[in-house]
Order: C-alpha cells, then sequence, then structure tokens
C-alpha cells in the first residue's frame, strides 16, 4: 500500500506553476507557490523542509515558478541546474518537472539538466492534456482535431509551432534517453505511468500527466477529478471544504491579455488595446491609453497584433505590459489582477514585487486565483486554456 509522498514541482512559467498548484489544492494539499530564481528556489527550499519535516504533513507540495521558458536554451539550463542542486534533500520526494502543453520552451535542454542532476537516465516527456483534447498520435501532435502547426499556436511570437511532429520538434530528445509516447486518453496516461514508474524516471508534462501521477503515488482521501469547473457566481468547494472557484467580476480589476491565445469574457468594463505604434516598438508606454482606470478603477489590457515574431519582440510586449500594470495599480491597487499569459504574468508579477502567492481557488481546470502579501486576488491562467476549460 502506498504512502503519501511529498511533491516538488518545477515549472517553466508562471501560469503553468498555478495550474499545479490548483490541481493539488483540489487534492487537499498543503500547497505553497514562489515565484523564484535560482537564488529564491534555495530559501524556498529551506521553509518548505522545516515545515514538513513532520509525518501528518505527507500531503505537502512546493511549487516553484521559473522564467526559463523564456530564456535561452543554454540559460535556461543553467538555471535549471542551479534549482536542481537544492533538491538533494528531496529524493524521498516526487520530483515534478511541469512544461508547456502546446510544447513551447526550452525542453530537452532543462529536461537533460534536471536528469543529470537528479542521476536519472530516462524522462517520460508528456506534454499531452486529453482532458482538453491535446492529444499525440502517431508522434503528432493535435489540438483538438488539428495538428498543432495548423493551428494558431503557430503565430506564437516566441515558440511558433512550424511542425506537430515531436521528432522533429525535439529532435535531439531520443539521445539524452528522454521518452515522448503517444498519449489519447487518460487510461493511455495510466499506463504510461504504471510502465514508467519505477523510481529512477523523472517524469515531466502537462496537468494531466501530474494529476495522475500525483493520485498514483499518493491516493488522498480526497482525491481529484479532472471534471471541468464553469464560472461561477458564488464560491464552490472541493472534497475537503475548501473554496475551489470564484466570480470573476468587472469591479476593480486590471484584466491584462498577455498572449496572441487570450479569450476575454465580456466583463462590461473598458478595453484599452495596446497601439500599434507601441507594439510595434516607436511610441512610449505613456501612448497606451488607460485614462478611464483612474475613474473606473477596472480595465482590459489588450494585444490585437500579432505580425510581429521573435524572442525580441515578445520580451518587449512583456516589458511595456508589465510597465503599464505598474503604472495603473500605482493609480489604484485593485482588488482582482487576471492576467493571461505564462510569460506576461511572470514580467507583471516580478515588476510588482509579488513572489509569494498563496492558493485561493480554481475556476477551471489550470485557472487558478491565488492572494498577494498585499492582498489583491491574482487569477492567474494560460493563454491557450478557455475560462470553462476547454481547449
Amino acid at each position: 500500500m502506498c504512502h503519501k509522498k511529498r511533491i516538488v514541482v518545477i515549472a517553466d512559467d508562471i501560469t503553468g506553476a498555478a495550474e499545479i498548484a490548483g490541481i493539488a489544492f483540489r487534492q487537499g494539499r498543503q500547497v505553497s507557490l514562489v515565484c523564484a530564481s535560482s537564488a529564491l528556489a534555495s530559501a524556498a527550499l529551506a521553509s518548505y523542509a522545516a515545515s514538513t519535516g513532520s509525518a501528518d504533513n505527507g500531503d505537502a507540495c512546493l511549487v516553484i515558478a521559473t522564467d526559463t521558458r523564456s530564456m535561452t536554451a543554454a540559460e535556461a539550463a543553467s538555471e535549471t541546474c542551479r534549482i536542481a542542486s537544492f533538491l538533494s534533500p528531496f529524493s524521498s520526494h516526487l520530483i515534478y518537472k511541469k512544461t508547456d502543453s502546446a510544447l513551447r520552451g526550452n525542453v530537452v535542454a532543462e529536461l537533460s539538466a534536471l536528469m543529470q542532476a537528479l542521476g536519472h537516465r530516462r524522462a517520460v516527456y508528456l506534454p499531452a492534456n486529453p482532458s482538453k483534447g491535446r492529444v499525440i498520435r502517431g508522434g503528432i501532435y493535435y489540438v483538438g482535431d488539428k495538428p498543432i502547426h495548423t493551428t494558431d499556436f503557430s503565430f506564437d511570437p516566441e515558440y511558433p509551432a512550424r511542425t506537430s511532429k515531436l521528432k522533429e520538434r525535439f529532435p535531439d530528445a531520443a539521445g539524452y534517453g528522454i521518452v515522448m509516447p503517444d498519449a489519447e486518453s487518460l487510461d493511455d496516461i495510466r499506463s504510461i505511468i504504471a510502465s514508467y514508474d519505477d523510481g529512477h524516471t523523472l517524469f515531466a508534462g502537462a496537468a494531466d500527466l501530474f494529476s495522475l501521477l500525483s493520485l498514483h503515488t499518493t491516493p488522498l482521501s480526497a482525491s481529484a477529478d479532472l471534471n471541468e469547473r464553469r464560472l461561477s457566481p458564488h464560491p464552490s468547494h472541493d472534497r475537503t471544504g475548501r473554496e475551489s472557484s470564484f466570480e470573476i467580476s468587472g469591479k476593480s480589476m486590471i484584466f491584462v491579455c498577455g498572449s496572441t491565445q487570450s479569450h476575454v469574457p465580456d466583463l462590461g468594463i473598458a478595453v484599452a488595446p495596446m497601439p500599434l505604434e507601441l507594439y510595434e516598438g516607436s511610441s512610449d508606454v505613456a501612448r497606451w491609453p488607460t485614462a478611464s482606470y483612474a475613474v473606473e478603477h477596472s480595465v482590459v489590457l489588450t494585444i490585437p497584433h500579432r505580425h510581429l515574431t521573435g524572442k525580441d519582440v515578445a520580451m518587449h510586449l512583456r516589458r511595456v505590459t508589465a510597465l503599464k500594470v505598474r503604472q495603473l495599480v500605482a493609480v489604484h491597487r485593485p482588488c482582482n489582477l487576471v492576467i493571461e499569459g505564462g510569460a506576461t504574468a511572470w514580467a507583471v508579477l516580478q515588476s510588482l514585487g509579488w513572489t509569494q502567492l498563496d492558493v485561493v481557488g480554481q475556476i477551471a481546470p489550470g485557472v487558478v486565483t491565488l492572494r498577494a502579501a498585499c492582498g489583491t486576488r491574482v487569477t492567474l491562467k494560460p493563454g491557450s486554456y478557455r475560462w470553462t476549460g476547454d481547449a
């Protein structure tokens, strides 16, 4: 019979980290989330080790959000190595590497660095999320019934999907011992876990794999399900009795659409699109018109343009968006800050200095509400997810 196993998760962006934290929260775990560079990760892990020393704290979960998806491959590998160097006291824990469910990021660089640090010769990389219609069939990644390179992910400014074949997207994966199996259903994922969970394999991938892996190794009395949560006007509760979903109202809110995949609910508040000249880098952020926020204390920031791609473009968009949010918060600190897009969320939270976050609840799979130390509720959502949890 398995016993509860503590968990450490390293996520390559903040919305992925929040998604995992929401799942662990729904499982009834004690969850801590920290936006950490390698320097801060050491302190976070030390605090986590001290707080989980007792036997009755076996359901604890620490989620470390990095920004390695926005780094170069070499930078991401170095940062992963530095964080992994602090993991030796956690050899009895389940260590999970959260990656994007749309194949973005420095996947091979980070997994190979983490495998070396942990002494693993094999990793299972499974970005499929069958619960959201994202599957791997015959080595090809599908979003719904479309190969990913035929979807809007081909317009991603930093990691445009040029191919749907995993072996073409990650040609050097096999050489590092990284296995990329097919998965079209949750049962497929269960079978993969049963086949590879030998105590010497690193598991990495999306939310569905973590959900089933954490339950496989640690059967909790308040087990999680993968059912959708809809937007609700009142808090709902998970099986532990804790709040698990919240209304997103337009009152006192900054809503940041930081992704080309953003889906904005109709909130009945002012929408402020980024001007084309600011998008193209030829004007100052002060030219982004948001004057109504000083009166209404609510605004939706959008980026309606997507004709430019590349890392420099992505960094520019994150920088000016983060600067704009900081300017708005200086005028009025909102009750709610909602951010779509992981890299944008990281930039905004770092700019505000909001790096220690408590999990409050989950609106839908992948859409998680946290609370910053200042009291503002921060809701994070991967840009490619919808508010109902559908793909």
